[in-house]
């Protein structure tokens, strides 16, 4: 049995209109936003209780998908440092690629995101940079300019 896609990646945050604005100026589809709450909910995170409201974000034309989790129930936890290092274990950035990255970094300027680094190129084939929105969130974006 083999992996038929990736169906998406899931976001918790706490200021979910600000993240969906970030992600949508970011050039994404918001496919739809609902409450999710239940057993079948509970059972299927582990937690007891579970009151979230969800939104999905979709890449245009594509598969690729975001999910984004703002939990009521039971409150959502702060990771510690709350800025961390590119170094840190786990999920660090999101990557997209992008037609025109400067253009894309000034939009995404007005939605308070600020270079982690620097834009820079690699090898001539790509250039490259990350950036930190709302919430900490990184995205990285790629644009392919050889």
């Amino acid at each position: 049995m083999t992996i038929r896609r990736m169906d998406n990646v899931l976001i918790v945050v706490e200021d979910l209109d600000a993240v969906i604005a970030f992600f949508v100026e970011l050039g994404m589809e918001l496919e739809g936003r609902a409450p999710l709450e239940g057993r079948w909910a509970d059972r299927v995170i582990g937690l007891e209780g579970v009151r979230q409201d969800v939104a999905m974000l979709r890449v245009p034309g594509g598969s690729g998908r975001i999910e984004l989790a703002r939990f009521d129930e039971p409150r959502a936890v702060r990771p510690e440092p709350a800025d961390p290092p590119a170094n840190t274990l786990g999920l660090r950035r999101v990557m997209f690629a992008v037609d025109d990255l400067q253009e894309v970094v000034s939009r995404m300027r007005t939605h308070g995101a600020e270079l982690v680094g620097t834009v820079e190129e690699h090898e001539g084939v790509y250039r490259l940079c990350y950036l930190r929105g709302p919430e900490n969130i990184v995205v990285g974006l790629a644009e392919r300019i050889g």
